[in-house]
This record gives C-alpha cells, structure tokens and sequence, in this order.
C-alpha cells in the first residue's frame, strides 16, 4: 500500500478520534451494514479528495465496507488532520495522502497519486480531480466510469465544463442535495466557521461589526450564528435577491467598499476571486480581521495585501498580522485558506453524517446506472435525499405525520376546487 502522511504513530489518537465522530453518524452507520453485506462498490478503485477529517474517514470505512478499493487525498493543504490520516494508514488499510500544511508541489503531487490507481469513480470537494483528468491526465477517461462532487465551487466548475461540453463523465452533485446544503452548508458552515474565528483570535464576537460576504447557504448559517453571538451583522451581496432576504432577515446590507470601514471581523463566504481587495484593506480599521471560509483561498487578495504591506509576521496560530503601508495593522487567519478546518476541525459529525450519507449512495448509484448516464452533472436523485433525511429523523427519534388516502388523492386532483 502507497501513502504519504506525516507520522504513522499518530495513528492511536486518529483511531479515536474516528471512533467518536462515528458515534454521532447514525445514517452513514446504517449505510455500512448495508454495504458490508451487498459489496455494491465490489471490484471498483474509487479516488477521492476531501477534508481528511475524522469524519471523511467514516465515509472511507463505508466505501471500504462496501468492496471499494480506496484512495485519499487532502481537498485542502490546512485542512488535515495528521492523526486521522495516520490512523487511517496504520488501522484500516487506506491509501492516505495528506500532511497538513502541505505546498503546492506537494499537494498536487498528491492529487496524482490517487489518480495513479486508474480510478472508476472520483469524488471531490472542489473539483481538483476533475481538474487534473481533464487538463493533464485524459488517458484515465477510459478507467472512469462517473464521479460525485461535495461543494458548490466544485459543482460551479463542473457545470462550466458541462457547458462548454468537454466534461468527459458523469457527475452527481452531491452538494445540491437538500440534506446538503440545507443542513450541511448552513448548519455545519456557520457553526464550524464561527469555531474557526474563536479558536483563532479568541476574541468577543458579541458588540462586534461582524461582516460576511455573501448570503448563499453558507452564509446564511454564518450570519445567525454572528447574530445569536450578539455581533452586529453586515451583509455584503452582488445579488439583489439575495441582497434583499439579507436585509428581510434583520442585516445591515451594504457594498464592502462601505462594509470595510466600519467592520471589526470579515469572512468571505462566496466561492468567487477577490472578494475582499486591497483597495478594500486599505480602507480598514486598526485590528481588523480577515478569515475566508469558501472554498479556495482566492477569496482574499492576498497577492495585493503584500504589496500594501511593509512588513509581516505570524503573532499566533493560524493568526498573520499584515503591518500596511499607512501604518494599520490587519491580521490574515489560517493564510486565508477555510478557517473551520484550517484552525478548528470543520463540521460536526452529525451534520456531515447526511452529506456523506449522501456521497456513499451517489457512489453506489453512479457504480450501478454510469452506463444510461449521459456526460452532464446530475442531481442526487430525490428518493436518495428524502430517504436521507427520514433515517436522519428516525436516527434522533423524531416521528412526523403521513398523507392519508383522501390527501393524496386530493394533491394529485385538479377537479377538487374550494
């Protein structure tokens, strides 16, 4: 077995870390046993990049379980866990290419070294495989039979590529399931971003000017959890419908060239390039804090603040403080890459329980339909997600109503009127 992670004798501490994770994934628990008995992944190499985290490593063990030959990359160089990558080694036989805090040669060198399995199916949290298979390693097409993509940067590029109709198999997008970005982008986003900041900065988010950009899934959860903090929340918006729930919702809406002089902390949340500019910096207060949690580290411009910056220097973990040119500091959080895994540990586990759910039945149902799939990207079929979301219920003991006979019949009539 090939791998590359930091230290093999991390593996103790991961494997129990793994083991509590598991305990709050219920769904992806009943999905084991299931796959454990029918192999519906028998015989396929499946090369995945995500969050090596202790809850991407219960979905490993699923698609293990289910007869997968398993390879694992990081999604995201600070996004390791070195002791779940380990562990992951050490106990349960994975192929694990992960060191946090790893360069970009390392990183992309990574990314090809799944890929050297000849894999049948890819997942991804970004599209990063796809990526590399469609630019610099065509030859894999005639292994892969389809893939599943986790988040909404990743669906965005793949959509891009199936307009251009060089997308070269199918991909489900696991990220727009309703037991996705619902739950997992607003719940898992706003909660685990606001870890992030904390654990950081270790500073009061209650009275603060708290900005966030964007109001998509993501940054809805982020702008509750600010406001249930007691920061006063600023949204910054491109988008007059979103613009405007922003302000429906209770948030002080403006453009960020305004947002940036009055905001104490700022997290980008959009999936986009050069969010939060230089020009935008330059603007900021004394102490001003930074965070990004979309995907890439793009949403920074983090090229442009070292040009307006005179000097630079790490004052704390996952804490870079920028000295300016006009004598104001800011400070830059986990070099800008996401901050609820660059500097916490992401998600909970009950919440990536439902996405992960959701991977490891896509990858079974890519695994059993790839031949009347055509080259586009797909939704996760809607029985998969309502059944999701029923174990989920059942999972925490909540029991809801069902139609009767005379509803149905009544919501599939058009004579019945008033």
């Amino acid at each position: 077995m090939d791998y590359d992670v930091k230290d093999k004798s991390l593996a103790k501490k991961g494997k129990l870390r793994i083991e509590w994770a598991g305990k709050d994934m219920p769904v992806l628990a009943l999905i084991n046993d299931r796959f454990s008995k029918e192999k519906p992944l028998k015989g396929l190499r499946v090369s995945c990049c995500l969050h090596v985290t202790t809850e991407t490593a219960n979905l490993m063990l699923v698609l293990k379980a289910g007869g997968a030959q398993v390879n694992l990359c990081a999604s995201n160089p600070l996004s390791t866990q070195d002791d779940v990558a380990a562990s992951l080694v050490q106990d349960y036989g994975i192929s694990t290419f992960a060191i946090k805090g790893e360069d970009t040669k390392t990183y992309y060198k990574h990314l090809n070294s799944v890929l050297d399995s000849k894999p049948n199916l890819t997942m991804d949290d970004g599209a990063d495989l796809v990526s590399e298979v469609h630019s610099k390693r065509k030859n894999l097409n005639e292994y892969i039979l389809a893939g599943t993509e986790e988040t909404t940067t990743g669906v965005v590029r793949l959509r891009s590529l199936e307009k251009q109709e060089l997308l070269m198999y199918p991909i489900i997008a696991v990220n727009d399931a309703m037991t996705k970005h619902f739950f997992d982008n607003r719940y898992g986003t706003g909660q685990s971003t606001m870890d992030g900041v904390i654990r950081a900065t270790n500073r009061l988010i209650a009275g603060s000017s708290f900005v966030v950009c964007g109001y998509g899934w993501c940054s809805r959860g982020l702008a509750s959890r600010a406001s249930g903090m007691g920061a006063k929340v600023i949204i910054t918006e491109v988008d007059p419908l979103r613009a405007l729930e922003a302000s429906m919702d209770g948030y002080q809406v403006m453009p960020i060239k305004e947002a940036a002089k009055v905001g104490d902390i700022f997290v980008t949340v959009t999936g986009n390039v050069n969010v939060i500019r230089a020009e935008h910096m330059l603007l900021m207060r004394e102490g001003a804090i930074l965070a990004n949690s979309g995907h890439f580290d793009a949403e920074l411009d983090l090229p442009g603040l070292k040009k307006i910056s005179k000097a630079r220097r790490v004052i704390r973990d996952f804490v870079e403080e920028f000295t300016l040119k006009n004598g104001r500091n800011i400070y830059i959080l986990g070099e800008g890459r996401l901050v609820n895994l660059a500097a916490a540990e992401g998600h909970p586990a009950s919440v990536m329980d439902m996405s992960f759910a959701n991977q490891a039945l896509s990858a079974e149902y890519v695994a059993k339909n790839h031949k009347k799939l055509q080259k586009k990207v797909y939704p996760v079929p809607e029985n998969i997600d309502r059944m999701i979301a029923s174990l989920k219920l059942k999972a925490l003991g909540i029991k809801i109503d069902t139609l009767t006979a005379e509803q149905k019949k009544y919501l599939a009539s058009w004579e019945i009127g008033t």
